[in-house]
């Protein structure tokens, strides 16, 4: 404790309390193509109707992508989603130039402050979904002319003066908004009011009556799904005028049609460029990324630099669409060469397959990668059992929403593939169709070439780390590493009472922090390991025995 200068009393907590916290294993992460929703920008969805509604329902061009995230999400209820860009991708705006607002962080920067240059409105997110947008406004006029807008049944009564506005002596500020979807992109119906915003204010002060901002900009801006405020209408007296004094442009209705949008398919070095997003474990905590059709260049990408780098996630791949469909006898040989292209890797994971699934959407069947779904059964095997128990076989890994696989590859066929570290998909007539494997893509022999292994040393890393680090700027003495061995131990017998370990060891002392490691201002931790191993091959001995002979005589003869 600090030194007293004169006779008083003094106390201090000392928190020793300290465990090896619980770490999230099920979140998934996925970078892709879609027509709708925010641009290079995470968003964490729950569920298959939070997927459509946030970034579109599933078109020709982005139904891989919506249905790698709503199979993930058919087993977990978390994914993080990252739309990427293009470079000729712009949002729809009144103008009809199109220009890109990747997402509120960007139009913040760049467009919050208003500008003609665009037109009054701009479409929310990017792609030519934007061009089915109408804005219709009321700005505050006589009774007579609101009787014959379109639009006035939507409304209590005309728009006028807010009551702010009159208890500031300012006059003629409200007015009505209406977003349409004149084109019937959103709701399947031309000319669908999609949002109505009542009694807006023209006054950049103007607050209602809970003290929340009614300025029309910022209630676009802040709860519109469909548009961004771009600008004043020119020829008035809007123009972020505060209310004081201010008797407000009467004007008719005016209409905004937006339009320009463009929807593009991102490059390779766009898609890279979306699951960079992923990289910093400090920041994004994701478990299981998931690469839906994308191909070698994004996916040696994702295993160098965000698996092999972060060293707390799986990344999950699937074969090229063209290794598999309609590839009658060379689906084996297809795979391998695609494999072979690939790094060795214990931070990713393989499957040979794709599957046939009726996309409820547009009423037809589609090909689709599997690895959306094998990331899922990793997810719903965390959460019926652990981590550290494969997800693979009979028991954990049967696939859902499958119509057929592209290919039901034979033990033969099967042999080829486990040799190249790619699980096989293979349907059972009664079963299902089933993960057949847990390999790794690690190609040097290792207790790491299987995938409940490398899951189950991520969240021992993971867990033990993040306790560790209250040890960071402590004494390395007796009593820091005595705290450090008592921490982790009761750990390691939660999970060896789990199942996930055969045995362990910490050594945390003067053995291997030595004076020259402290005098280094350095900390060491010893953890020996005994991974559980799951069971790949089973060999079953069926032995014939006279009548007269005892067991006891032959057993473990054989």
């Amino acid at each position: 404790m600090a030194f007293q200068q004169s006779p008083g009393t003094n106390f201090s907590e000392i928190d020793l309390t300290t465990i090896v916290p619980g770490v999230g294993t099920t979140a998934g992460a996925f970078a892709g193509h879609f027509n709708w929703g925010p641009v290079e920008e995470i968003i964490t969805l729950s569920s298959e109707l939070k997927a459509a509604d946030l970034f579109g329902k599933p078109d020709q061009n982005t139904f891989i992508s919506f249905f790698t995230v709503a199979n993930f999400l058919a087993y977990g209820d978390t994914c993080r989603t990252v739309r990427a860009t293009s470079a000729t991708q712009v949002n729809a705006t009144a103008n009809a130039n199109g220009i890109l607002i990747k997402n509120r962080g960007k139009y913040d920067e760049t467009f919050s402050p208003g500008s003609v240059t665009y037109g009054t409105f701009a479409a929310k997110y990017a792609g030519d979904k934007g061009n089915s947008l109408r804005v219709e406004t009321f700005p505050s006029a006589n009774t007579i002319e609101f009787n014959t807008w379109a639009y006035k049944s939507y409304f209590a009564a005309a728009p006028s003066t807010s009551t702010y506005a009159s208890g500031v002596a300012g006059a003629n500020d409200e007015m009505h908004i209406v977003v349409v979807d004149r084109g019937g992109k959103f709701s399947g119906v031309a000319n669908t009011v999609l949002e109505t915003f009542a009694f807006a204010s023209k006054a950049q002060d103007a607050v209602t009556s809970e003290g929340s901002s009614n300025f029309y900009k910022n209630i676009i801006n802040d709860r519109s799904k469909y548009v961004w405020w771009m600008g004043h209408p020119t020829s008035t007296n809007w123009s972020g005028n505060s209310a004081p004094g201010i008797t407000f442009t009467s004007i008719a209705a005016n209409t905004y049609s937006i339009s320009g949008g463009v929807t593009a398919t991102p490059s390779d070095a766009e898609l890279v460029t979306a699951y960079r997003l992923f990289q910093n474990q400090d920041t994004v905590d994701v478990s299981l990324v998931m690469l839906g059709a994308a191909n070698t260049t994004v996916a040696i990408d994702v295993i160098n630099n965000i698996a092999e780098t972060r060293r707390d996630l799986v990344a999950f791949i699937s074969p090229k669409r063209s290794d598999v469909v309609d590839q009658a006898g060379s689906e084996a040989n297809n795979i391998t060469t695609t494999r072979d292209l690939l790094p060795s890797s214990s931070y990713a994971f393989m499957d040979g397959n794709w599957k046939y699934q009726f996309d409820k959407y547009n009423n037809v069947y589609r090909w689709l990668p599997y690895n959306g779904d094998i990331a899922g059964l990793a997810v719903r095997t965390d959460l019926e059992r652990d981590s550290w128990f494969s997800f693979a076989g009979f028991n954990r890994g049967n696939i859902k929403n499958v119509i057929k696989s592209a290919w039901n590859p034979s033990k033969a066929e099967r042999d080829t593939l486990y040799q190249k570290g790619v699980n096989p998909v293979v349907s059972f007539p009664g079963e299902g169709t089933i993960l057949f494997g847990d390999k790794t893509m690690l190609s040097k022999p290792s207790a790491f070439d299987r995938v409940n292994v490398r899951r189950l040393f991520i969240v021992l890393e993971k867990a033990i780390t993040r306790a560790a680090k209250y040890s960071l700027f402590e004494f390395n003495d007796e009593f820091t590493r005595a705290q450090f061995v008592n921490l982790v131990e009761p750990f390691l017998r939660d999970v060896k009472g789990r199942r996930g370990i055969f045995d362990f060891r910490v050594v945390c002392d003067e053995t291997n922090n030595t004076a020259e490691v402290i005098d280094r201002n350095e900390f060491v931790g010893d953890i020996y390991i005994k991974p559980a191993r799951s069971i790949n091959f089973i060999q079953l001995n069926f032995v014939a025995v006279r009548g007269g002979v005892a067991f006891e005589e032959i057993v473990g003869r054989f």
